[in-house]
């Protein structure tokens, strides 16, 4: 298969070199890796085994790398001005195409511009960070959910789900892509944006008891929400916060990405994973106070985001 990566971060980088190393021919668009990369090839540190691959496509333009197979999105949402522009290059009538990122509204804004039955979304469960340039960190977990834009169980979303596991990668297709977007919401409304606004970890969260407590009220807020949605079937609230916590403990010091983003001054990806999920929170009835200030703490300075209301 030929794949193409949008955003070519820490989780790009990781699913596209894992995609390669099984064997399948693939293309980075690449930006501060470029010349690492190209000289050097690239390097995953993983808990479940380093590897190095020598020889890596990286370009510079998406017309560099043409049609593809599959394009797999890791862009960080605050690009998403950017993202029709750099898919189409790389899409024909045959080409499936997969984001990765987070939040909500992706499949939407790429189905405005491509044939819906080419969108397919998932979510990623995934620990990485980027090292220096041409590395890849994966600190832990790394399992995708995916499913088809318009629903159902297809067997497009089961061969790819396939091809994932085959490389490596725990990969599960579904049927209710909307349930599995709502599902990572419980984990990165509180810990991405309580991580950016304090600085601290994933664990000195969890260790510190009144933010421990705070973390699962949000949890419940979102799952409330969540079961507004016309999900096919309900979040269980109470086992899937366990499930969540559970999960938290063995990330032993894991920064979120939104933390990382606000360190080095990057903006946040607030509208993905805040606002649009706030908005439909709101329209069906459930607003959600505790992650409507977290939203409002973090849009301080942040002018390429919507503003609160």
């Amino acid at each position: 298969m030929r794949i193409g990566v949008i955003g070519a971060g820490a989780l790009g980088l990781y699913y596209g070199a894992m995609l390669q190393k099984a064997g399948h021919d693939v293309a980075f668009l690449l930006r501060r890796d470029f010349t690492a990369i190209r000289q050097n090839g690239l390097k995953v540190f993983s808990f479940q085994g380093d590897f190095h691959l020598s020889q890596v496509v990286g370009c510079q333009s998406p017309a560099e790398i043409g049609p593809v197979d599959l394009v797999l999105i890791g862009l960080k949402t605050f690009a998403n001005q950017h993202l029709i522009d750099l898919v189409r290059p790389l899409v024909t009538e045959e080409t499936a195409i997969l984001t990765l990122q987070n939040g909500l509204g992706n499949e939407e804004l790429l189905a405005s511009a491509f044939k819906p039955e080419q969108i397919l979304g998932g979510v990623a469960f995934l620990c990485s960070n980027r090292g220096v340039p041409g590395e890849v960190h994966h600190l832990g977990e790394g399992r995708i959910q995916l499913g088809e834009y318009q629903g159902g169980l297809s067997a497009r979303s089961i061969a790819l789900a396939d091809s994932f596991r085959d490389a490596g990668i725990p990969c599960d297709a579904g049927e209710d892509l909307l349930s599995f977007r709502w599902q990572k919401l419980v984990w990165n409304i509180p810990f991405n944006g309580l991580c950016a606004l304090t600085g601290k970890t994933v664990t000195e969260l969890l260790d510190h008891q009144p933010t421990r407590q705070l973390i699962q009220s949000m949890m419940q807020e979102v799952i409330e929400a969540a079961n507004q949605q016309n999900l096919a079937s309900p979040i269980e609230g109470d086992i899937f916060i366990a499930k969540m916590l559970h999960l938290s403990a063995a990330m032993e010091g894991y920064q979120p990405s939104m933390m990382i983003d606000r360190q080095e001054g990057r903006p946040l990806e607030l509208d993905a994973i805040y606002k649009i999920p706030l908005d439909r929170a709101l329209s069906a009835g459930t607003p959600m106070a505790q992650v409507d200030v977290i939203y409002r703490c973090l849009s301080v300075g942040e002018t390429h985001s919507s503003s609160p209301a």
